[in-house]
Formats: structure tokens, C-alpha cells, sequence
């Protein structure tokens, strides 16, 4: 499924919702991401000042992509 993100609480809706249907836990994923429990607490919620490596290691390991397109070449 494609989602525009648009703000940091649509990505963290976005990466909630896939990790929900992957049926882990905040602390499984966690565990899988060596990031703590209160960092997916604060991603999932929106916080706009999470580390964007660690956003991306969490994106990878839920299986997903992030992409980059210019509106423009649209």
C-alpha cells in the first residue's frame, strides 16, 4: 500500500499500522531494531525530532521502502 506522508504522524500512523499487521509488539520491534520502546512510542506519535537513521533501520526491518519523488516528474 502507497501513503503519502506528509508529517511526521502520518509516518508514524504508517509505520503503527504495518507493524501492527506484522503482528509484533513496540518492545518486539524494538528488540529488532536495537531502539528503545519509548523511541517507537515517540515515532508512532508523531514527534517531528525522532533520529532519522534509526527511522529508516525501522522502515527496512517492517519491510518497507521510502521514496523521494519529485512533484515536479509527475
Amino acid at each position: 500500500m502507497e501513503q503519502k506522508i506528509y508529517d511526521p504522524v502520518a509516518l508514524g500512523a504508517s509505520i503503527r499500522a504495518r507493524r501492527k499487521s506484522k503482528g509484533l509488539t513496540q518492545q518486539e520491534l524494538a528488540d529488532r531494531t536495537s531502539c528503545s520502546a519509548k523511541f517507537l512510542t515517540d515515532l508512532e506519535n508523531g514527534k517531528p525530532t525522532v533520529r532519522f537513521d534509526k527511522v529508516l533501520k525501522i522502515v527496512m526491518v517492517l519491510g518497507m521502502d521510502l521514496y523521494l519523488i519529485n512533484r515536479e516528474d509527475r
